[in-house]
């Protein structure tokens, strides 16, 4: 099962974050954000609509369980709670407010992995109706499967990371995105000095999809920071 649905998790413990990322993209979810907040995780929430939400209970600006509330208000998305609480009055509290599971810290990453998956099969999500129609921006379009890509209704003859890459900037256009961001998401690996394969793979990228690909319009580079899809002109 290959979700391309947003999967949103709200943690403050950035490397517990990270490794829950890298676990889900091996078990084919790619598409996942992450927060640090109540405030940001809302605020994310509004943006992605995401699938499935990871929410940890205690956060430096509320709890969780607050921020679930909100959430149950207006959407039946499941929630799995993290949380170093171990109480059964926490887990009770967490499930009786609209929480889907409970999952208390330390965990192994893999487990939260299989449970996301299986929340997932429960309420149906899968490719096909998680991604039923192309992704365009600008000239370009992304199949559902994300398998071709096409320029203004050409198909263009990429490679999977060429197409990989084009997916991550398609789904955030105008942001920049990290060297080590595209790395990760699109080779499924730690960075570690592999700054010149990125380079090398977004010059061949250009190649492909810019008219002139010494002077790029769309695969934009900022200097110091990584690059961006430019659909402003």
């Amino acid at each position: 099962m290959v979700i391309k649905q947003w999967i949103l998790i709200i943690d403050d413990e950035e490397d517990l974050a990270h490794l829950l990322v890298k676990v889900l993209y091996k078990e084919s979810i790619t598409n996942v954000v992450t927060a640090g907040s109540v405030a940001d995780g809302w605020e994310k929430f509004q943006k992605f609509n995401p699938a499935l939400v990871l929410l940890d209970i205690m956060l430096p600006d509320g709890e969780g369980y607050d921020l679930c509330k909100r959430i149950r208000e207006v959407s039946n998305v499941p929630i799995l709670f993290m949380s170093a609480r171990d109480e059964e009055i926490d887990k009770l509290l967490g499930l009786a407010i609209g929480g889907d599971d409970y999952i208390t810290k330390p965990f192994s990453p893999k487990e939260v992995a299989y449970r996301v998956k299986a929340q997932l099969r429960r309420v149906g999500f899968s490719e096909e109706k998680a991604s039923p129609k192309s992704l365009q921006v600008g000239p370009f379009e992304l199949s559902p499967l994300e398998t071709e890509l096409k320029k203004d209704g050409k198909t263009l003859e990429l490679t999977a990371k060429e197409i990989g890459l084009m997916s991550c900037f398609m789904h955030h256009p105008d942001q920049i995105l990290s060297k080590e961001t595209l790395f990760e998401h699109v080779w499924g690996d730690d960075f570690f000095g592999s700054d010149n394969t990125v380079m090398v793979h977004i010059r061949r990228l250009r190649e492909k999809i810019e008219a002139e690909p010494s002077n790029p319009t769309f695969i934009l580079t900022v200097k110091g920071l990584g690059y961006k899809l430019n659909t402003k002109g």
